[in-house]
């Protein structure tokens, strides 16, 4: 295990005086070379808990670390204490273990192994694997029964494969969790759904391993049936986020914009437009990650990428990159003379997007176009919300929280044509299924009934518009 790096042991604790020792000293002694650093948090025990893992750091020979929280964090939030110190200490990988006892440390050796993969960002041990090992270990029936259910449920509206969700041992890769917004999930039980759900989100790569299954004499702390509500608010309000539909405070997610690849959603479409042009110098204005750029690199095209931001990878999805903020136009150090300005999911970002559209006309060809793609303030979302009297922004979508400009139909049509462009072609696309995660047995329904709605209403059920224009002779420069 030595291309592992630092180990780290977090032992979250509540009311766990008569266990805590029993687990430490459970922890393999072929296994104590390999830790660096075993952390206790007491979370604020009105037992003995600290002052036994004090005792324990006095006589062991385990580098311990023991804290005691002067209130009660709750099991997420002792979580977040730990991760933060981790990070701190410039840990590399971080175990998760209970002071009850209830998950084996007999298994860390197996739980920080697959690390030795750098692909691997966490590590779950899972009592589903080993069929009938949970009952055999005494879970409860109704636990088993429980357990089986949340997850088959949490896996379909998620799109994963996870043998369970509701083990509560846990390994993790620390850069991975530098890179995820955990603090800001919940102080409760379901912290751990929240943390998978980012995880998926973030594309990272989950590993499971069986473990035992024991259950004692411990105190359970959970209410079965609040904890089952909130990890199923929290997998249902993920798949809402994601298409647009929330503000971000019952799951936090990472920044950043999706790629919607479907051949219904606007990258698709803008893809299948380009699919017969003979490849060009494309100008990617607000190209975030590069991954439409990506695409167009592949069928031949020379992109020019543009944005305020630059997101890990860009620099290799483009041909060029090029940092600047927008809202001051198109820098000089984009070049001029391309052929297709893109401008997709940016123009409501700016202060003055008819700047930026003048701007892009001079740095094309004769004869070059534009493709623009905007959400539609006319949707039935918006439309309800603000009739209800219950407008707010949303971490994404068409109410996303840093868009500066709303656009209709005939709003957006009258900018570009101010302008100096005349639209060319114009169409409404549907909600993003791709990022909402409609699984394929419902797709087909969904796209045909969402199809005939575009056709008899496309302000109402359009979720973007996206136009396709070319430049009046007269308006350049």
């Amino acid at each position: 295990m030595t291309d592992i790096g630092r180990i780290g042991i977090l032992v979250v604790a509540y009311n766990a005086e008569s266990t805590l020792t029993q687990v430490l000293d459970r922890i393999p002694p072929e296994f104590h070379d390999q830790i660096n650093e075993v952390i206790v948090s007491d979370d604020s025990s009105t037992d003995g808990t600290f002052e036994v893992g004090e005792a324990y750091k006095e006589s062991s020979q385990l580098p311990v670390t023991v804290l005691r929280q002067p209130i009660n964090l709750g099991y997420g939030g002792n979580q977040k204490v730990g991760y933060r110190l981790a990070i701190d200490q410039g840990l590399d990988v971080i175990v998760l273990l209970h002071g009850d006892g209830q998950y084996a440390p007999e298994k860390l050796p197996e739980m920080v192994a697959p690390f030795e993969d750098p692909t691997v960002d966490a590590v779950f041990g899972s009592r589903m694997m080993d069929p009938g090992g949970a009952l055999r270990g005494n879970m409860p029936l109704y636990k088993f029964v429980g357990n089986r259910v949340l997850s088959k449920f949490e896996n379909v509206v998620l799109g994963t494969d996870l043998s369970e969700f509701h083990s509560g041992y846990r390994a993790y890769r620390v850069s991975t969790l530098k890179e995820l917004p955990f603090e800001k999930n919940s102080d409760g039980f379901d912290f751990d759904t929240e943390i998978i759900i980012q995880l998926h989100d973030a594309g990272k790569k989950i590993v499971e391993i069986p473990i035992p299954t024991y259950y004692g004499d411990e105190i359970c702390r959970v209410n079965g049936l609040g904890y089952a509500a909130a990890v199923a608010k929290d997998v249902v309000a993920y798949r809402l986020q994601k298409a647009g539909f929330g503000d971000g405070n019952r799951v936090a997610l990472r920044e950043g914009y999706d790629f919607k690849g479907s051949p219904e959603s606007s990258h698709g479409r803008v893809l299948e437009m380009l699919a017969t042009r003979t490849p060009g110098k494309v100008l990617d204005l607000g190209c975030s990650g590069g991954l439409l750029a990506e695409r167009l690199l592949r069928a031949g095209f020379l992109v020019t990428g543009v944005d305020a931001e630059e997101v890990d990878g860009v620099r290799e999805r483009v041909s060029s990159f090029v940092l600047a903020d927008l809202n001051h136009g198109v820098p000089e150090e984009a070049g001029s003379g391309f052929d297709l300005v893109l401008a997709c999911d940016v123009l409501e970002h700016l202060r003055d997007p008819g700047s930026l559209l003048r701007d892009a006309g001079d740095h094309l060809v004769a004869g070059g176009t534009a493709i623009i793609c905007v959400p539609n303030f006319s949707h039935w979302y918006p439309r309800i919300r603000s009739t209800l009297g219950i407008f707010d922004y949303d971490q994404r979508g068409i109410l996303d929280e840093s868009h500066l400009r709303f656009f209709t139909k005939r709003s957006v049509r009258r900018l570009v044509e101010r302008e100096g462009f005349s639209v060319e072609h114009l169409e409404a696309v549907g909600l993003p299924l791709d990022v909402l995660g409609v699984q394929k047995g419902w797709r087909k329904l969904i796209l045909a009934l969402e199809k005939k709605l575009l056709s008899l209403w496309p302000t109402m059920f359009g979720y973007q518009f996206i136009l396709e224009l070319s430049q009046n002779a007269d308006s350049r420069r």
